[in-house]
């Protein structure tokens, strides 16, 4: 989950994910699951499906490098 820019709040939570191979799973079920299990303000407003992430020698995720599309557009430093 990262922060991307939001009009009201400034910055919203979304999520991105990586399914396995012959999996399914939509934009809702994602939301509702977390909604379940998550506190309020934890919860993504959107989800994101992507073919892979991208990671660091030591396979941590960068998230850097995902945040970077969304803020590219605003004055604001991430």
């Amino acid at each position: 989950m990262i922060g991307v820019p939001d009009e009201k709040w400034g910055e919203a939570v979304k999520a991105v994910a990586v399914l396995k191979p012959g999996e399914q799973l939509s934009e809702s079920e994602v939301i509702s699951y977390c909604k379940a299990h998550l506190a309020g303000y934890k919860c993504p407003r959107s989800v994101e499906f992507s073919d892979s992430l991208p990671m660091n020698p030591t396979g941590k995720i960068l998230k850097r490098e995902i945040r970077e599309k969304y803020w590219k557009s605003c004055d604001v430093k991430i």
